[in-house]
């Protein structure tokens, strides 16, 4: 037997699912098998396996064992001349295996090899050719300076970015993702390092392959897509915490000849670990270092507020420090607690809360610390500045710089092919009701089919010309279907593509789900009784009428001022005229255009207005379910603002709505 591929998968059936197809395909002209060992999966992916590829050899263990443990498991029942540990989340070219096997073959040197490992969005995965960590290597990928300076040699060694993609060249390590080596390789230095449970396994081996004296290579001339963190995605691992463990490991087993070289390895890997961890929480930290710096200066307008309208000497020296601190820290430590500060939203209702709570608790503090206490009235004012900014800024956030909202709602879509799989595939994207997809157009392997109606949808343009349709149509996503297309095709247009900001699908086998970078898509929507909307959130529905409310008040009090300056019959006081029917409850300034009862599904009160009267060319129904799946405050007052500005050109247009 030629090779034997070893996949260890952890709850990613559909990216496990679209691997076999390609496997399927890249393994006709090599003897081989295929060995899949499952860490306890949860999400259907044995009976996927047992189902729709019964031919495969499948290891069941009962709990999750690990990334090197469960290889191990798949190496010692191998019978190939070469063995590759393939990630579950890859795809591979029709010809990758012969190309690899190959290799080998001509360079009996070589010990282990990786190929070319693309991102989803086309740019080469720089982790698939790379040196061993080093106090120098590791300082440049700290200091930013491999990424100033990434063709220069002596900056750029840790992921060797002054080398030529397109080159095959001996390295220190490549990607666990895909690692292949000779079966008598693996007899004479045997498994993984057991003790790495994820990560850093890859360049153990690496290592231990070339102490053996073997040779590593990179090899550019065939690749693969690496979908990359699939697996820990779905799982409560803290893959921060696991990567850096395992670089201290890697260190303390390999690199001990000196403890000054091992110190500074050691620091230079804390260093960067620091860095990861302000990435992922930069959210969070943001938020504490601004509400602390906003409370300090709350403090100091305050007290010169209420020095200069008193005869109050202010706050001593001595105690300032202690002053503008604790309670600072106080408030903080609150927000914590209740929840303000977290890593992927910035919530303005639980600010409201920390900050009333941090109202009474500073307040019941003064009286148990006289000689630091404020008077009563500057911590009121304090406290009022605090809400004040502190909300200000979080509004501020949410208008300017946060994601989703109504630009986002449309998802502008390319398929590649014209044959019946894309047809079919464009109509389930539209007939999707929790999202909104705008069928772009197809694009063809030739340009003869180019202007080429097919059923609803036009041939806009080829395979050659693809990148410049993605930018002038502005794609958001492009979709493939592997049926029409072969993966090498599929991989060297993602590859061309590459500096676009899209991101590609790969369409199942069975056009039933479709995997991304971001996500797994289901080609059909859930029994809408089914779906929880935000807009049957409780909190969203009492946030939703206090503003109803709220402008309500406001447009009846302006009323007699806009009536004089507009026409009676104009659309604007025609709407206005509506708005006593929202102080009672019985519509709402923004919700859907008909309200229906179908399938017990509450979408809201009809609108006033709403994202079917400000996108009108996209399916009602469609942008009903959109805006009931995702209302917030924020939103409403998007879809406000959009529509006053809809109305005012229009009339200024001379334009009617119906």
């Amino acid at each position: 037997m030629d090779l034997s591929i070893i996949i260890v998968n952890y709850n990613v059936k559909e990216f496990l699912e679209n691997l076999l197809n390609s496997l399927d395909k890249a393994t006709r002209k090599i003897r081989s098998e295929v060995i899949v060992v499952d860490n306890a999966s949860d999400d259907g992916s044995i009976e996927l396996i047992k189902g729709k590829f019964s031919n495969i050899k499948l290891i069941e263990n009962k709990e999750n064992v690990g990334f090197s443990k469960a290889n191990n498991l798949g190496l010692k029942i191998a019978k190939g001349e070469y063995l590759l540990l393939l990630n579950p989340d890859t795809i591979v070219e029709e010809e990758t295996f012969e190309i690899m096997v190959s290799f080998f073959r001509k360079n009996p040197e070589v010990g282990l090899a990786g190929c070319k490992i693309l991102n989803p969005d086309g740019t080469l995965q720089l982790g698939c050719r790379r040196s061993f960590p080093g106090p120098w290597n590791s300082f440049c990928k700290v200091s930013g300076l491999s990424a100033l300076f990434p063709k220069n040699k002596l900056f750029s060694k840790y992921n060797l970015t002054y080398l030529d993609e397109n080159q095959t060249h001996e390295v220190d390590a490549i990607s666990g993702s895909f690692m292949m080596l000779r079966k008598n390789v693996y007899e004479k230095i045997g498994g993984l390092d057991e003790d790495f449970f994820m990560y850093g396994e890859d360049l153990d081996y690496c290592f231990r392959v070339q102490q053996s004296g073997y040779k590593v290579y990179y090899v550019h001339k065939t690749q693969i897509i690496h979908y990359k963190g699939e697996s820990t995605k779905r799982s409560g691992i803290d893959e921060i915490r696991h990567f850096y463990n395992a670089m201290h490991l890697f260190v303390k087993k390999h690199i001990t000849s000196s403890f000054m070289f091992e110190t500074l390895l050691r620091m230079a890997i804390m260093m960067r670990e620091f860095v990861a961890f302000l990435a992922r929480d930069k959210i969070v930290i943001i938020s504490i270092f601004t509400d602390y710096i906003l409370f300090g200066l709350a403090l100091l307008v305050s007290e010169e507020f209420y020095r200069n309208i008193t005869t109050w000497g202010g706050f001593s020296p001595e105690s300032l420090v202690i002053i503008l601190t604790i309670p600072a820290i106080i408030q903080v430590l609150i927000g914590i607690i209740i929840g303000n500060y977290k890593r992927d939203t910035i919530s303005v209702l639980s600010n409201f809360t920390a900050v009333l709570t941090g109202f009474f608790v500073i307040s019941a503090l003064t009286f148990f610390f006289k000689e630091y206490a404020y008077s009563r009235v500057v911590v009121i004012i304090s406290y009022f500045i605090i809400f004040t900014t502190t909300t200000l800024w979080r509004v501020l956030y949410k208008i300017f710089l946060k994601d989703g909202g109504i630009k986002n709602a449309r998802i502008k879509t390319l398929i590649v092919g014209t044959s019946q799989a894309e047809i079919e595939i464009a109509n389930k994207l539209k007939a999707q009701k929790t999202t909104l997809y705008s069928i772009i157009g197809l694009i063809s392997k030739t340009r003869k089919e180019i202007g080429k109606k097919i059923e609803d949808y036009e041939v806009i343009g080829s395979t050659d010309n693809i990148r410049k349709i993605i930018s002038d149509k502005k794609v958001n996503e492009v979709i493939f279907s592997s049926k029409e297309l072969s993966y090498k095709e599929i991989m060297r247009i993602v590859s061309y593509c590459q500096k676009e900001n899209v991101e590609f699908k790969l369409a199942g086998d069975g056009l039933d789900f479709l995997v991304g970078k971001s996500s797994v898509n289901l080609l059909t929507d859930l029994p809408v009784v089914e779906i929880s909307y935000k807009i049957a959130d409780p909190v969203n529905k009492a946030l939703k009428r206090m503003l109803d409310i709220v402008i309500s008040i406001c447009i009846i009090l302006f009323y007699p001022v806009i009536s004089l300056i507009r026409n009676k019959g104009s659309y604007t006081v025609r709407i206005l005229k509506k708005i006593p029917y929202v102080l009672i409850g019985k519509l709402s300034i923004v919700g859907p255009r008909v309200v229906s009862e179908a399938n017990d599904l509450f979408l809201g009160k009809k609108g006033i207005t709403g994202m079917w009267f400000i996108e009108e060319s996209i399916d009602i129904e469609k942008t009903d379910i959109f805006y009931a799946k995702n209302q917030n405050i924020w939103l409403d007052l998007e879809i406000i603002g959009k529509s006053i500005l809809r109305i005012i050109n229009s009339e200024k247009d001379g334009k009617n709505f119906t």
